[in-house]
């Protein structure tokens, strides 16, 4: 007996047509896949505001870390990406405006509060992004003008 006999049995044409339906089905699978994959990918746009809380803390940690400081990367384009930040600090320097923001990425208590310790820190001089994580508040309190 030979492999095809085994696959497109001859009786009547009947089994030639369930073998045929099943692989256009699976042809048509397989063409429809990557389609799907590259319009989720590419075409729907990620809203942090509707994410559940683990969700979107996966998203802001995945987002910041693939963050490029040699890039100019504006404040409103990462507020386009990840909404508005959790908490914010800001103060002026003269004609510099500088503002930390944190972006929640862990959580460490399960209390409704979100702390700096569960956050991830961006630093902003302008509106243009100069530093992110602890780098970010060391320079944020470095830059900082003493308190009387």
């Amino acid at each position: 007996m030979f492999a095809s006999d085994y696959w497109f049995p001859s009786r009547g044409g009947t089994a030639m047509k369930k073998y045929l339906r099943w692989l256009l089905l699976a042809a048509a699978l397989i063409a429809v896949y990557p389609l799907a994959t590259w319009l989720a990918l590419n075409v729907y746009q990620d809203d942090p505001d509707a994410m559940a809380w683990t969700d979107r803390e996966a998203y802001n940690r995945k987002f910041i870390n693939a963050l490029q400081l040699s890039a100019t990367v504006t404040q409103d384009q990462i507020r386009q990406k990840l909404g508005g930040p959790d908490i914010t600090e800001a103060y002026q320097a003269g004609t510099d405006l500088y503002q930390l923001v944190y972006y929640r990425t862990q959580r460490d208590i399960s209390d409704g509060i979100t702390t700096k310790t569960e956050c991830t820190a961006l630093l902003y001089l302008n509106r243009r992004l100069i530093a992110v994580g602890e780098n970010a508040v060391q320079q944020f309190r470095q830059a900082r003008p003493a308190r009387p």
